[in-house]
C-alpha cells in the first residue's frame, strides 16, 4: 500500500498533466487531497459540542430596525452583491440544464424571480446591486445563453465557474480523467466552500472590490426565501450565517454549534455514527443552517491570500462506471470559524422556501403563497406556522409527470398532511384538508374529480370517494 505522501507525489505528477483546468485549480485540488490523507476530514469530538448562546445565534426579532431614511439605505445597498450558487443540474426533477431555470409559478423560473427581485430593489431605491452567478462546469455553457434574456435589465448580471476538480479512483488515488475518463463523469465541482477562493481566483473579488463592493450575500438559487433582508445588511461587519428552526424536513442538514471555543457549522457527515439520530434530533439540534451567508468582501479577500479557509472535508463517495471514486467536497457554512466576530441569525422559517422536489413544488405553486414583486409571499389565511407535509410517489418525481397529473394545483390552505401513491390523477378546484391519503392500488388509474373536497380522507380506490 502506498504510503501518504507517495500517494501524493503520484498524484501531484497526474495532476500536472490534465490540460482541462487551471493552475490554481491543481494546487486547490492537490492541497484538498493532502489535506484529507493527512486526517482532517475526521469526526468531531462529541463531548465538546455546545449549544450556541443567543449571543452567536442571534434571534431574528431582536434585530435593529430598518432606516427610516431612504438615503441611508441607498448607501448601504449600493455596498452590496447578491451571489446566487447555480452550479446544480435539475436531473434528479427530470429536467436538462442549470436547476435555475425549472418554471417555479406563473411560467417563472427560479432565475426569473432573483433577477425581478434585485430589479425592484435597484428601482426602489435607486441603488445599483449587481447579481452574480457562480455556475459549475455543469450549468456555464447553459447559462451564458439563458442570462442574454435580461439583457435590458437595469442590473449587473455577471457570471464566473467555481473549481472543477477530478474524481479520485479510490483503488489508488489516480484521477479519473488520467484513466481515460475525460468527459463530465471524470470530474465534479467540489461544493459551495469553494465560492471563496473561486471568487477570487475569477478576478471578481477584485473587480467588486475596486467599484466599491464590501459585503456579499450569498445563497441557493433554489431557495425561494433566500432574499436580500435590510435588516440583517445593517449588521454585517463580518459575516453572518442564517439558520432557522428545525423541522423533521431538515434532519439531515448541518446545523450551528459551539466548539472549543467558537461557532461553526456541523453537517452530518461530520457526526460519529453512534450519534447521528440525536443529531437529526429537533429536540437537542434545534437549528438548521439554511446556507444563506453575508460576508465582508475584504475579509474573504484576505482569507484566501492567507490560505486560511481549511473547512472540513466532507467526503463524497461515487462510482463511474463500476469504478469507486471519491470527490471531496467542502461546504460555504464551515467557514464561520474563520472569520472574525461571526456570528449566526435565526430567521423566521419564510426565509428558507428550498425547492429539492416536486413535493416542494406543490407548495409554492399552491394557494400556500402568492408572487408580489418577485417574492414568494406565505398567505396569511394558513394560520398553523408549518407547512403541510407532502409525501408524492415516484410517478411524480419528474416535473413533466407532476404537472400532467394535475389539471391544477389543489387549494391546501388546511391541509396537515398529503400522501399520493400510485396512478393518480387531480381533477380542477380540488381542496384538501387535514390528513389525505391517496394511494392506488397496482393496476388501478384514479381520478380525483373536478371540484372534489377532501378533509382527512384516506383513498385507496374510486369506491372511496
Amino acid at each position: 500500500m502506498a504510503t501518504d505522501t507517495a500517494k501524493i507525489s503520484q498524484l501531484k505528477s497526474a495532476v500536472a498533466n490534465l490540460n482541462q483546468i487551471s493552475e490554481s485549480e491543481k494546487t486547490g485540488f492537490v492541497n484538498l487531497v493532502s489535506r484529507y490523507l493527512s486526517g482532517e476530514a475526521q469526526q468531531v469530538e462529541w463531548s465538546k459540542i455546545q449549544t450556541p448562546t443567543d449571543e452567536v445565534v442571534v434571534p431574528y426579532d431582536t434585530l435593529a430596525p430598518t432606516p427610516e431614511d431612504p438615503e441611508e439605505t441607498k448607501k448601504l445597498l449600493d455596498k452590496l452583491v447578491v451571489l446566487k450558487l447555480n452550479g446544480g443540474l435539475g436531473t434528479t426533477m427530470g429536467c436538462t440544464g442549470p436547476k435555475s431555470v425549472i418554471e417555479v409559478r406563473n411560467g417563472l423560473t427560479f432565475l426569473d424571480l432573483i433577477v425581478i427581485q434585485i430589479e425592484n430593489l435597484n428601482k426602489k431605491y435607486g441603488c445599483s446591486v449587481p447579481l452574480l452567478l457562480m455556475n459549475s462546469f455543469n450549468t456555464h455553457d447553459d447559462t451564458q445563453k439563458i442570462v442574454e434574456k435580461y439583457s435590458n435589465s437595469n442590473i449587473e448580471i455577471h457570471t464566473f465557474n467555481q473549481s472543477q476538480y477530478p474524481r479520485l479512483v479510490v483503488d489508488d488515488f489516480v484521477p479519473l480523467p488520467s484513466k481515460g475518463h475525460t468527459d463530465k463523469d471524470g470530474w465534479y465541482p467540489p461544493g459551495h466552500g469553494d465560492v471563496f477562493p473561486s471568487l477570487k481566483n475569477s478576478g471578481k473579488l477584485d473587480a467588486l472590490l475596486s467599484q466599491g463592493k464590501e459585503y456579499v450575500f450569498v445563497a441557493n438559487s433554489d431557495n425561494l426565501g433566500a432574499v436580500v433582508d435590510l435588516s440583517i445588511l445593517i449588521l454585517v461587519p463580518i459575516v453572518d450565517f442564517r439558520v432557522t428552526p428545525k423541522t423533521l424536513a431538515d434532519v439531515k442538514g448541518g446545523t450551528l454549534i459551539s466548539y472549543e471555543g467558537k461557532v461553526q457549522l456541523l453537517e452530518i457527515a461530520q457526526v460519529p455514527d453512534q450519534h447521528v439520530n440525536e443529531f437529526k434530533s429537533i429536540e437537542k439540534f434545534k437549528i438548521f443552517n439554511t446556507n444563506n451567508l453575508w460576508v465582508n468582501l475584504k475579509a474573504i479577500k484576505r482569507l484566501v491570500e492567507a490560505d486560511a479557509l481549511k473547512m472540513e472535508i466532507i467526503p463524497n463517495p461515487k462510482e463511474v462506471d463500476g469504478v469507486k471514486v471519491l470527490q471531496l467536497e467542502t461546504a460555504a457554512g464551515a467557514a464561520i470559524k474563520f472569520f472574525d466576530h461571526a456570528i449566526g441569525i435565526n430567521v423566521p422559517r419564510s426565509r428558507f422556501l428550498p425547492v429539492k422536489a416536486t413535493s416542494d413544488l406543490l407548495l409554492v405553486q399552491s394557494d400556500l403563497y402568492t408572487l408580489v414583486d418577485g417574492f414568494v409571499i406565505r398567505n396569511p389565511a394558513r394560520t398553523i406556522p408549518a407547512n403541510p407535509s407532502i409525501d408524492l410517489g415516484p410517478e411524480y418525481k419528474k416535473v413533466a409527470n407532476f404537472l400532467s397529473r394535475f389539471k391544477s394545483i389543489p387549494s391546501i390552505i388546511e391541509l396537515d398532511s398529503l400522501k399520493v401513491a400510485g396512478d393518480v390523477w387531480f381533477g380542477a378546484g380540488i381542496t384538501l384538508k387535514g390528513k389525505v391519503s391517496i394511494v392506488a392500488k397496482s393496476g388501478v388509474k384514479l381520478e380525483i374529480p373536478d371540484g372534489a373536497v377532501l378533509q382527512n380522507k384516506e383513498i385507496n380506490g374510486p369506491e372511496d370517494l
